[in-house]
């Protein structure tokens, strides 16, 4: 009989029994962490303990030690927590290092204006894809999304276009998750992603025509962008009363694939920048 897998959370990795250097502690604190979503200002810690699925009494004594290191704030009045100053210290190196949000922005805010959509860029995060840079086109101004929202991995345009790009055994490790987590809508999720890995490979665009959201349509392509970087992802979309499968597919794809083009050239040309000035040490 199968052994089945342990995992805490929406933690990535082998299950953890086989995995001698796994952190338990550690994982449980950066678990905690990860229940604060874009919106939630504040949690108590029995919405942590329910979001984290750990016993209250372990999420409280998780909650007290990332207060003490400044990750969280505790608000004595409402006996919640916020996020705390340390976090934004981590984010704010994160992102002051990843050079390819500066180059990808007016790149994204030309694609946005030609196409009429949202235009973004992103990558995973755990079992969602992450909203890194966007822009907005004046006809999709109604679409509800801002850098650091996240949408489903397996059924958005950007979440398969990564599953299309990333390597065989990041993606079989992700494919067994999802069936882990559902059994029952396994079957339509795989044939989602396998009709995507077949559409990257033939038009260099995965397509969700009403699958994420039954009115928002949307295509995307996935990079490499090097550099240590994970592979990254372009997505176009918007609602489906304001572009149509055939326009996203003739129209906006081969801007989409011209602007990756173009973000990779210049990744490139950065490169070699840095590489010839290295030299001259």
């Amino acid at each position: 009989m199968a052994r089945r897998r342990q995992h805490s959370g929406a933690f990535d990795g082998p299950p953890v029994e086989e995995d001698r250097h796994f952190v338990t502690a550690l994982a449980r604190g950066l678990e905690v962490l990860a229940c604060f979503r874009k919106g939630d200002a504040l949690l108590g810690n029995q919405e942590i303990a329910a979001r984290a699925g750990l016993p209250k009494s372990t999420v409280s004594r998780l909650t007290h030690t990332l207060t003490r290191l400044g990750y969280l704030h505790y608000v004595s009045d409402l006996g919640k927590y916020r996020l705390g100053t340390a976090i934004l210290g981590i984010a704010s190196a994160m992102l002051g290092r990843m050079d390819l949000r500066r180059l990808a922005r007016p790149l994204l805010r030309d694609l946005a204006a030609e196409t009429r959509t949202v235009a973004a860029i992103g990558t995973r995060d755990r079992l969602s894809m992450l909203y890194l840079e966007l822009a907005r086109g004046d006809s999709a101004i109604s679409l509800n999304l801002e850098v650091g929202s996240r949408i489903s991995l397996a059924n958005s345009a950007m979440g398969r276009a990564y599953l299309a790009c990333c390597d065989s055994a990041e993606r079989e490790e992700l494919m067994a998750r999802f069936r882990e987590l559902d059994e029952v809508s396994w079957p339509r999720v795989k044939g989602g992603i396998e009709k995507a890995i077949a559409d990257h490979r033939a038009h260099g665009v995965c397509t969700s025509f009403g699958d994420w959201q039954e009115n928002v349509n949307a295509i995307a392509a996935g990079f490499r962008p090097g550099g240590g970087l994970p592979p990254m992802v372009i997505n176009v979309g918007a609602p489906s009363f304001l572009v149509s499968p055939e326009f996203l597919m003739k129209e906006a794809r081969p801007r989409l694939l011209q602007a990756i083009a173009r973000l990779e050239n210049s990744m490139a040309l950065g490169g070699a920048a840095i590489e010839a000035m290295g030299g001259n040490d």
